[in-house]
């Protein structure tokens, strides 16, 4: 039996990966610890609240409301006779304090995601401006060289830094509004 030898792994290209993971990770669990008491029981309540067990749980509870106000329940007398007002207003009621929390959750999601779109940005910033620099100074190497390069209008284009107002306002003519 041949043993085959492990892959050799480069721990340098696994390291920024790593770093990248652990960073985003760290970000993750910052946001949780921020949330306020308010934004954990919201959270807390909508877990339990998009369930089978709330469903089942409303289900079981309308089925036996129903059952006892028709009389089909011996010994238990109906409070609330056909068409149900009391039931109504109850499930009126609930589906407001639910749609409540479901709005909270959604506007910490939303903050949470602004957020990263700007740290998105600003990391792609960061990296335009950096690609930016590294275009110049391979243009001036090349020049210093005496190496003939032939840059398309592409490549010319690479080396000048980016307006981001300007791409800002573009965008906001040619999206559609919605």
């Amino acid at each position: 039996m041949m043993v085959q030898p492990k892959p050799q792994t480069n721990p340098s290209l696994q390291s920024p990966s790593r770093k990248n993971i652990e960073a985003i990770a760290q970000l993750e669990r910052d946001a949780l610890h921020r949330r306020s008491w308010a934004e954990r029981f919201s959270e807390n309540t909508v877990k339990f609240i998009g369930s089978i067990a709330f469903l089942l749980l409303n289900a079981l509870l309308l089925g036996a409301w129903t059952l006892i106000n028709l009389n089909l329940v011996p010994g238990i007398k109906r409070f609330d006779r056909f068409p149900f007002g009391i039931l109504a207003l109850i499930l009126s009621a609930e589906s407001i304090v639910l749609t409540i929390f479901v709005l909270i959750s959604q506007n910490r999601l939303m903050r949470q995601s602004d957020r990263r779109a700007h740290l998105d940005l600003q990391v792609g910033l960061l990296a335009e401006q950096e690609l930016t620099a590294l275009v110049e100074m391979l243009q001036k190497l090349c020049e210093h060289a005496g190496v003939s390069a032939d840059y398309s209008k592409h490549a010319e284009s690479f080396g000048e830094a980016t307006d981001v107002h300007k791409i800002a306002r573009e965008l906001d003519e040619k999206l559609p509004v919605g």
